[in-house]
């Protein structure tokens, strides 16, 4: 196992010395978006978990959870709402 990790980060490190600076500008400014939106997904189920307690519906905060939010946003909101209220 730790073959495989040394192994990843030998090859993350030569593809940085390789690959011009504006495409390693261009990839970890998508991955600060994606981990924006994981953030902002986990604060909606916690809201949604809140409101949900009210009236008794539980939506689970969980890294499946903020995943699906996060690559589906709007249409992942209508599908965690649906799984609470059916399942």
């Amino acid at each position: 196992m730790k073959v495989i990790g040394i192994v990843v980060v030998i090859v993350v490190l030569l593809l940085l010395v390789v690959v011009d600076k504006k495409h390693i500008h261009r990839a970890l400014e998508h991955l600060s978006v994606y981990w924006f939106r994981l953030a902002f997904a986990f604060l909606v189920l916690f809201a949604m978990n809140v409101a949900g307690g009210f009236v008794g519906i539980y939506v689970p905060v969980n890294i499946t959870s903020g995943l699906l939010l996060a690559i589906l946003g709007i249409p992942g909101i209508a599908t965690l709402c649906a799984f609470a209220i059916f399942l």
